[in-house]
């Protein structure tokens, strides 16, 4: 607990030093100051430099937008927000390079959270202070790893093949200004970078808060499972060898009984929980992200609002236990929702997004999940049965089914069971930024996407109009983002996506 504490701690001090007041958006980008050579000389420096790699968790990219990215993308989510034009580019995959706002999210928080990685794994092994332990340098030099993998596996899903830039403390345009490497090659240096962290980690630091906060090994064989299922040349025989290796780990993971549990606010540090972004309440390490999706007392239209589709499909599942943890409905609110009520009228009710349920006015002490078993037990269903084994993924699956008091799985092809695993991981998973990513590894995001009956209403005089059909521009062109214009203007050597 001392260690959570400490850590926390410290995070509070870069982020009071780093941030401005938020509010609904962050504009500035924590940064360590221990960036110089000089800088790192004691056990101690080292320590505050890992607290500044991890406090990127803490930046609008972790907080919201990459649950906008995952989910509003999909057909899970409308974006909401009051018709933000960044959020409706998004929903009907019309980003124009140009769009710089969000780029400094999307794009920018990630290379910094990687430079910071790098340059405390280029300069920890100068540090010679004897209160630095060999293995306490081992450790730290896994989870800096870890962390920057983590960056990196973001940047390769939204883009595509990135710069990889492994040495950060320069100014220099012939070091600075690296090409793209291929999708491939960012992977491969993930998976480097999570084999180091596999044999640097432990598989705990011996308290429960720590455990489930920092990198562990766990963590690492849970991502590497993760990389080895999205990148284009997978592999599935490795995503079930990882899968197993958390599945098996001596820290115990196992599914909380309760799904509710989860996401109550009480119950973070949970058997189920792999990686944790702690959040303390009223604090500028608290959970501001939110307020963005629920708090309709407040006034303004909130962002991520679930879609009739989801809606729809939980009602046709008879999944009521994850719906109503998932989604909750409200009458009486204080604007004209596009989607669910244009006219405002007071006995319509509206759904929001409910995986975390106390905003506290921008201040929330609710925790955002990383990494948990379900996504990695689901994941190991897939893999089975990509490799044939019907029998065993339907048998996986079903651990996740039972807690929800849902049938079994029945499929009598490969097809089927892939549809119904695919079904499953949005049902579990809905406002985890996961459902894109699924739809892309699948290859069914065009199909899915431009098939979807999806529509908005105008209001005029207190009747809603006829229905006006969301047209959604998803070529598979469009399964990436567009390198920001503003890094292609500042380094030639970067070149554009197709379709952009």
């Amino acid at each position: 607990m001392k260690k959570h504490l400490f850590y926390i701690s410290l995070i509070l001090i870069f982020l009071s030093a780093g941030l401005s007041s938020c509010k609904k958006f962050l504009n500035d980008v924590p940064q360590t100051s221990l960036t110089s050579g000089n800088a790192y000389k004691s056990a101690n420096d080292v320590e505050n430099a890992l607290a500044g790699c991890y406090s990127t968790f803490y930046t609008d990219y972790y907080q919201w937008e990459d649950i906008m990215l995952g989910d509003v993308r999909s057909d899970n989510a409308y974006p909401g927000g009051g018709g933000e034009d960044t959020f409706v580019d998004v929903d009907l995959f019309k980003v124009p390079p140009s769009n710089s706002h969000d780029y400094q999210f999307w794009w920018g928080q990630p290379y910094q959270a990687i430079a910071s990685c790098n340059i405390l794994l280029d300069k920890i092994n100068g540090v010679t202070d004897p209160n630095l332990t060999e293995t306490r340098r081992k450790q730290i030099i896994g989870e800096a790893s870890f962390l920057r993998a983590f960056n990196y596996y973001q940047l390769v899903k939204l883009f595509g093949g990135v710069p990889i830039e492994l040495h950060s403390n320069t100014a220099n345009p012939a070091v600075t200004r690296k090409p793209r490497a291929t999708e491939k090659q960012v992977y491969d240096q993930i998976v480097s970078d999570l084999q180091t962290a596999v044999d640097d980690l432990p598989n705990s630091y011996g308290d429960l808060p720590t455990d489930k906060t920092r990198a562990t090994k766990g963590a690492a064989y849970a991502l590497l499972a993760k990389v080895w299922a999205q990148r284009s040349d997978r592999d599935y025989k490795k995503v079930i060898a990882y899968c197993d290796s958390v599945i098996n780990d001596p820290e115990g993971y196992a599914l909380v009984p309760n799904y509710h549990s989860l996401f109550d606010g009480s119950n973070y540090f949970n058997s189920e929980a792999i990686l944790v972004i702690p959040f303390v309440a009223g604090s500028a390490a608290s959970n501001w992200g939110v307020e963005l999706f629920l708090a309709p007392e407040d006034g303004w239209q909130k962002y991520c609002v679930p879609s009739k589709n989801l809606v729809n499909t939980y009602l046709a599942e008879g999944d009521t236990i994850r719906m109503r943890t998932n989604i909750i409905f409200y009458k009486n609110i204080m604007w004209a929702d596009e989607n669910w009520n244009p006219c405002d009228n007071p006995d319509d009710s509206v759904p929001f997004n409910y995986k975390s349920e106390h905003p506290d006015n921008w201040a929330s002490g609710d925790d955002i999940y990383l990494l948990r078993l379900a996504d990695i037990i689901t994941l190991k269903a897939e893999a089975q049965n990509e490799l044939g084994d019907l029998a065993g993924a339907e048998a996986t699956l079903n651990l996740i089914r039972h807690r929800v008091d849902l049938p079994d799985v029945v499929a009598s092809s490969q097809d089927e069971m892939r549809s119904k695993i695919l079904l499953e991981r949005r049902l579990e998973l809905a406002f985890e930024g996961q459902r894109w990513d699924d739809l892309v590894r699948a290859g069914v995001a065009t199909t899915v996407m431009t098939n979807l009956k999806e529509y908005k209403y105008t209001c005029d005089g207190g009747v809603p109009s006829a229905p006006i059909s969301i047209v959604y521009n998803c070529d598979k062109n469009h399964w990436l983002m567009p390198i920001p214009q503003a890094e292609i203007d500042a380094n030639p050597n970067l070149t554009q996506n197709p379709g952009y």
